[in-house]
């Protein structure tokens, strides 16, 4: 018996390395997030399990399957049962909403096939295989932790992996490496600890649940080297987190230490079952002194980022505006799929179905596990997540827990509690290190021998090796399907449209990708936006498929903006200009400026694009100004805006949404009518607008600064210098205020004056616009004093501070009038690099005088040097002192 002891031991060690390997190789691997890492996990659990049922056989005992493994099996039947092609009428039963995709987007195309309830059946395919991997690996994990020495090295493994990864990432900041191991970037995050995790908070969460459990292996190893050991490697992870920034890592990575370090205090209980009292005080102190160590050191180390970041949550502004904002719109998604779900992983191509808020970011989860399974599962999800906490209360409840044990549960609750505001347990990475951690507690204990606990079923070995063949082929399978992406899809459609590939063949691959992905947005609006290139011919086809994007993500700006113009192509106009408006309300905040006032006509249309709120109407009336012949137009729409948002006040009921904007907010209409009125010389209605102003508003700045302008428009410069001056004391700190006295001083030739007032508003300049602004109003009373070079020096700082094309040629023509024409022609061609291309042929023109006048001063001074020898010997000394000069 003796050789067939240690043959089957062997197979535990090899289960028990293959576990170990998981959980090294998850978080290296970019933490789990890359799709092609699902299918080394699948197979190492599989190996895992398999040589942990042959161990158990030839030892003799059954496998033992804790409760908690259930949700597990619950979770991948659910995964099946989403994927099955339901028909129409059973579909529209079971999730309407799929059934109303399938009839509006789907079936128009052709695809009139039966429908999954899921939305994104590759992604589910994908949890499929993963609910199955860490089925596998978990009872695998409970079976090799019949070992006392094989769990404890599991968890070393663990700690290790922890401390290895926070070690990677203060020697990535001590190099100050951006760099992944200096050569691999993160395509869309800027990390602040650089690791092989580009999410911070899943980062926090690893490191988190590694160090509470090296903390536990500290307190539970009799050798005081390798206490000391662990208790570093805790140091080093738990620094880690707090180096991560991750505000609810940091705080549940704290709760769950000092859960630890609590129960480590009252341990001293045991001194009632033969402990000494002293001793279990010293492990109670030892813990706090590892928490209070790591408080210190990643404390020290990230003090500054840390009082940052905590500034950025310090008022209830702040934290409304942050992740939890969004709770709300993802329960509704999460209401609208009550019976099955929207499809386990389909979050990220459903959700914006139900977005009713612009985000410029792409969300891929929920970060709420309550909402996660919820939105993903359903009512069976909400279920399959009690079922969760129910098999974690009773590991808690477990008879004579070790410390080991205590560490795991506490850093596991941590780490659940932190996907209250995270997903980091959607990814192998964190996910793996909970059930592997989990089986470490959930082992059967010793003194059960051949019968099973009230906690687990027994699972023959045989059986269970069939049972794995079973789900290892299963998880193959959804494999297959699994390895397609919404990223792919979409890169692969734009790589054929950026191509230029017939309209034909982009059809017909979009259709099925479409197919495949039928909530992807994206795929809908890549087909119209390419359609949208053949003219009035194919504008009703881009039509169709712009409004089946906007169907899938309503505050969609791309799409609304292609709605638009497609519109206008097929000339109704009335719609095409709405479509512009929700462009601009989803986020697109220059559509309107850029490209909706250029195909305007009439005041009806501007009336239709016009925005919400009465200052976004005025700045978009002053654009209209500055356009040639358009100045009546933007007079009228500014009367019908003051009129139409007065009526919505008026008309207001207290039991209506609370409007964005208020009385005081109208006033911005009447200043802005007023200064184009002044503009156009029109001065006596100028001056009824800004008497109107000043009765509606008596104690502002704004009116003030408005009959300042109308008093230098009617030639009263002296009464309007006094008038700012009047108002200096009375505002003090008022930059604009001090700007437009500037202005008049200048225009009236008193140009010291202008420096002075611009440098007592010099301390109240905080941004850089208003610098730039400063600087170059000093600039301008320096060049009427003929002070060129001090005025070239502010105007060269302006052009460094805010580059424009304006401010590189007002250096340009400082430089030609001190006869700097290849400094001149430099600056100009720096300001032909931002102008748009097609702008260029007046500035070319100026480049080429410069260059040309360059030449003849050269020539000039050559032809002197040839004229007068005395100057050229001068010269040739002055080079050959130079060269020699080191």
């Amino acid at each position: 018996m003796a050789p067939a002891s240690r043959l089957t031991s062997r197979y535990i060690l090899g289960a028990e390395a293959v576990l170990a390997g998981l959980v090294v190789f998850c978080p290296l691997a970019l933490g789990g997030a890359p799709s092609w890492v699902l299918g080394p996990v699948v197979g190492m659990a599989t190996l895992a399990f398999v040589l942990a049922a042959v161990g158990a056989r030839r030892q003799g005992h059954a496998l033992h399957v804790p409760w908690l493994a259930l949700p597990l099996g619950v979770g991948a039947a659910l995964c099946l049962v989403q994927l099955l092609p339901l028909p129409a009428g059973l579909l529209g039963r079971v999730s309407p909403e799929a059934a109303s995709l399938r009839e509006f987007a789907l079936v128009p195309l052709g695809l009139s096939s039966a429908r999954p309830v899921s939305l994104d059946p590759p992604a589910t395919w994908r949890e499929l295989a993963r609910s199955l991997a860490y089925a596998l690996l978990f009872i695998a994990a409970v079976e090799v932790s019949r070992s006392r020495r094989s769990r404890r090295r599991l968890l070393a493994t663990l700690a290790l992996t922890g401390a290895s990864v926070a070690l990677i990432g203060v020697l990535h900041e001590l190099l100050n490496l951006t760099l992944l191991f200096g050569v691999l970037p993160f395509a869309y995050a800027r990390p602040p600890l650089v690791t092989p995790f580009g999410n911070p908070n899943h980062l926090a969460g690893f490191l988190g649940l590694s160090s509470t459990v090296a903390l536990g292996l500290a307190l539970t190893s009799e050798r005081r080297g390798r206490a000391v050991l662990f208790a570093a490697m805790a140091l080093l992870s738990g620094a880690g987190v707090l180096l991560s920034l991750s505000r609810a890592g940091i705080l549940f990575f704290l709760l769950g230490q000092g859960v630890l370090a609590v129960w480590a205090l009252r341990e001293r209980q045991g001194s009632r079952r033969g402990e000494r009292g002293p001793r279990a005080w010293g492990r109670g102190a030892a813990a706090l002194l590892v928490l209070g160590a790591t408080l210190a050191v990643g404390g020290y180390v990230a003090w500054e980022k840390l009082v940052e970041e905590a500034a950025s949550a310090d008022s209830v502004e702040k934290l409304r505006q942050s992740k939890v904002d969004l709770w709300p719109m993802m329960a509704g998604a999460a209401r609208a799929f009550p019976v099955l779900g929207m499809g386990r992983g389909a979050f990220e191509a459903a959700f914006p179905r139900y977005q009713t808020e612009p985000n410029p970011n792409t969300l891929t989860h929920p970060e709420n596990a309550v909402l996660q399974l919820g939105a993903e599962f359903g009512v069976p999800g909400l279920v399959l997540l009690a079922g969760l906490v129910w098999g974690f209360v009773r590991l808690l409840r477990r008879e004579r827990l070790g410390r080991s044990d205590v560490a795991v549960l506490a850093g596991v609750a941590a780490l659940g509690l932190h996907n209250l505001f995270d997903f980091s347990l959607e990814l192998p990475a964190c996910a793996v290190a909970v059930w592997v951690s989990l089986a470490t507690v959930a082992r059967p204990e010793e003194r059960e021998g051949a019968e099973a606990s009230g906690g687990t079923w027994r699972l023959s070995p045989m059986r269970g090796l069939g049972i794995a063949a079973v789900l290892a082929v299963l998880a193959a399978v959804a494999l297959g399907p699994g390895r397609y992406t919404l990223s792919a899809a979409e890169e692969e459609l734009a790589g054929l449209i950026r191509a230029r590939a017939p309209l034909a063949d982009v059809r017909a691959r979009a259709l099925v990708l479409m197919d495949r992905h039928p909530a992807d947005y994206l795929l809908y609006g890549l087909v119209g936006s390419a359609y949208s290139t053949g003219g009035k011919a194919t504008a009703g086809d881009a039509l169709a498929f712009v409004n089946r994007a906007l169907y899938l993500r309503p505050m969609d700006a791309a799409a609304h903006r292609a709605a638009g113009r497609a519109l206008l192509t097929l000339g109704r106009r009335g719609q095409a200009f709405l479509e512009y408006r929700l462009a601009y309300e989803s986020g697109n905040s220059e559509v309107l400026g850029r490209e909706a006032l250029d195909q305007s006509r009439t005041l009806e249309e501007l009336q239709v694009l016009s925005p919400a709120q009465p200052r976004e109407v005025a700045s978009l009336a002053a654009a209209l100004m500055a356009r040639p012949g358009r100045q009546e137009q933007a007079l009228a729409w500014l009367e019908w805006a003051r009129e139409h948002f007065e009526t919505m006040l008026s008309d207001h009921s207290p039991e209506a949404p609370r409007l964005r904007f208020g009385e005081r907010d109208l006033d911005v209409l009447w200043d802005q009518e007023a200064r184009l009125r002044v503009a156009r010389g029109e001065l006596s209605e100028a001056e009824a607008l800004c008497a109107e102003l000043e009765r509606r508003a008596p104690d502002a700045l704004e009116p003030s600064l408005l009959r300042a302008e109308v008093l230098r428009a009617q030639g009263r410069r002296e009464e309007a210098i006094q008038l700012l001056e009047r108002l200096a004391p009375r505002f003090p700190g008022k930059v604009e205020l001090s700007f437009q006295l500037a202005n008049q001083l200048l225009d009236a030739g008193l140009t010291r004056r202008a420096r002075e007032v611009l440098q007592q508003a010099s301390p109240f300049v905080a941004d850089s616009a208003r610098r730039a602004r400063l600087l170059y109003l000093e600039g301008l009373s320096y060049e009427r004093e003929g002070l060129f070079s001090r005025a070239l020096e502010r105007y060269q700082t302006v052009a460094r501070l805010m580059p424009a094309p304006e401010t590189h040629f007002t250096v340009a023509r400082l430089h030609e009038s001190l006869h700097h024409y290849g400094e001149a022609a430099r600056e100009v061609r720096e300001g032909l690099h931002l102008l748009p291309a097609g702008a260029h042929q007046d500035e070319e023109t100026w480049v080429a005088r410069l260059e040309t006048e360059e030449r003849k001063l050269l020539e000039t001074q050559r032809q002197e040097l040839l004229e007068d020898p005395h100057k050229q010997d001068m010269v040739e000394h002055l080079l050959e002192t130079t060269s020699d000069t080191p």
